[in-house]
């Protein structure tokens, strides 16, 4: 297996499928020299490196991947392989050593190379020279296949190479093969095996860079797809929100209205009643203070005959006064209430209720027609995950009654957190029973993915053959676990009126507990404010009082 150079760093420094020239430098496109591999695999020109490391690290020019250099001059090692094949494109001419024939690289395939004299020879002169009986022992191969003077001695003993060590990955002389140790000679092999078994490893290695090729080229097509998925889906979801956001304004605008006329009409209604009982307390105080002014006065200034004759009728007009219906206390608490809170979120539960998201737009073409990007990579990074585009699964075939909410992504942790609550309520025992069925389909499931998985990359990657078997095994088994689901969501389903009736009655019990305790509340405040009434009335009566024991005590010595 020879390697053959059907390109040469051209002017253009391009290859036809789009891709950079394999023989020219990414940054001075120009061909390379002096080439240096970076860890990342990448190779530039030492010239176009130099100057670039700092901290004994070099960042590629390409990627960015730092890189560990040494050394003074601060570059990374020769890529040898990449200096060979630059070396190699770069002979443009090869003369004939007999006829002195020149030969463009495009015209090489005529050319011959003799190793034995180390010299070009053009088709004629190999057929007129080299096919005396003088000539039989030379060594004349085509000149793409030749092998250099450098490669053909040993520049330590100048020998010609006749071993391969395995171990050491390099070629002996005999001077080298004599000096070996004994085990180490047991990994060496004449050239022709070594050239091909190194073949063969190559080959093995193109294989996996082939399929690795594949492989990216298949990711990027989904990367597109999903770029464009999720451009879509970004474009979806901003009108969704913008909808959701204008229909929630408008609701709220209209709630905050009827909102605002409930708070103007609580208002005035209050206000009206305060503001009668304020003007009938208002004209009750002046008759108040004329009576208590006249007691007074009638104590002070009547005679013991007069109070007699007199006194009974005072303190009958005063009893009659004081027994009168007098509204002392306020009839309306002061504070407004509308429940704003509860009204606001009781237009907005239509509009925030969660409803199953539905799926994003499929792209075809690229991929295949029925299969998203969000369909291959369903299994997350790994890619574990392959969905078979055209099944429906147990919850859709089931799907066609009520809409049921897509499951949440925390199901799982609520879940366990119920049940290490220890509750041994109904819904508890459920979850229990349905943890367990679900986990034991979870893997019947996985375990048809993974199957499926294989065969398409057998089909897709290695272009093997399929037993059809083994395709009706995976579709019987999928069939029997689809059966299963239904079931278990069938009677998963009949459960819900049960919880239904079990969460209403907690919903009213929470609500009447909430009942009672914004009232509790309320009572407080109402009596605290009453306190705060008669406090203001105590000190409003508490001249008079004293101006009236103030009277008592100097009649009391008649």
């Amino acid at each position: 297996m020879a390697a053959e150079l059907p390109w040469a760093p051209g002017a253009a420094g391009a290859l036809p499928g789009g891709g950079c020239h394999p023989l020219v430098c990414r940054l001075c496109r120009e061909p390379y020299e002096q080439p240096c591999l970076l860890d990342c695999y990448h190779d530039f020109c030492a010239g176009c490196l130099r100057g670039r490391a700092a901290d004994g690290r070099l960042a590629c020019p390409l990627c960015g991947h730092p890189s560990v250099v040494k050394g003074a001059n601060g570059l990374p090692p020769v890529d040898r392989l990449l200096q060979f094949l630059v070396a190699g494109a770069a002979e443009e001419e090869v003369q004939c050593a007999n006829c002195d024939r020149r030969c463009a690289k495009a015209e090489q395939d005529a050319m011959y190379f003799c190793n034995t004299c180390s010299q070009a020879l053009c088709a004629p002169c190999r057929d007129e020279t080299h096919r005396a009986r003088m000539f039989a022992r030379h060594d004349v191969v085509a000149l793409a296949k030749r092998t250099k003077d450098v490669h053909k001695k040993c520049p330590l003993h100048q020998e010609p190479y006749i071993m391969f060590s395995t171990e050491k990955k390099s070629m002996l002389c005999i001077c080298c093969f004599r000096d070996m140790q004994g085990e180490s000679r047991a990994h060496c092999i004449d050239l022709e095996t070594a050239y091909a078994q190194g073949c063969e490893k190559l080959d093995q290695a193109v294989m996996a860079v082939k399929e690795l090729q594949t492989a990216t080229r298949e990711a990027i097509v989904l990367l597109k797809a999903m770029i464009e998925e999720v451009r879509s889906s970004a474009c979806d979801e901003e009108a969704a929100i913008s909808s959701l956001c204008s229909s929630m304004q408008e609701t709220l605008a209209e709630r905050r209205q009827a909102l605002l006329r409930a708070v103007r009409s609580q208002h005035e209604e209050k206000e009206k009643a305060l503001r009668e009982q304020l003007a009938h307390l208002a004209a009750l105080l002046p008759t108040l203070q004329v009576h208590l002014v006249t007691c007074s006065a009638f104590l002070s200034s009547a005679s013991k005959a007069e109070f007699l004759d007199l006194g009974y009728q005072l303190m009958e007009r005063l009893q009659k006064i004081v027994q009168l219906p007098h509204r002392l206390r306020p009839a309306q608490s002061s504070k407004i209430s509308t429940e704003y809170r509860a009204e606001f979120a009781r237009c907005l539960e239509p509009l925030l209720t969660l409803a199953p998201r539905r799926a994003v737009g499929s792209s075809t073409g690229a991929i295949g027609p029925g299969i998203t990007a969000t369909n291959i990579i369903a299994g997350g990074p790994c890619s574990k995950t392959l969905l078979v585009p055209g099944r429906a699964g147990a919850a859709e075939a089931a799907g066609s009654g009520p809409a049921t909410r897509k499951p949440s992504a925390h199901r799982g942790i609520s879940t366990k957190v119920l049940l290490a609550e220890g509750a041994d309520s109904p819904f508890a025992q459920h979850c229990r029973d349905y943890e367990n069925t679900y986990r034991g389909l979870q893997a019947e499931v996985q375990s048809l993915k993974d199957q499926v998985q294989e065969l398409h990359r057998d089909l897709t990657k290695h272009h093997s053959l399929v037993r059809a078997d083994a395709m009706g095994e995976v579709l019987q088994k999928s069939q029997q676990v689809d059966v299963r689901i239904a079931a278990h969501y069938s009677s998963v389903e009949m459960m819900r009126s049960v919880f239904e009736e079990a969460w209403e009655e907690t919903f009213q019990r929470v609500a009447n507990e909430q009942e009672i305790y914004e009232a509790q509340l309320h009572d407080l405040l109402q009596l605290r404010q009453e306190n705060s009434c008669l406090g203001t009335i105590a000190k409003q009566i508490a001249p008079y009082v004293r101006s009236i024991a103030k009277v008592k005590e100097r009649l009391e010595p008649r």
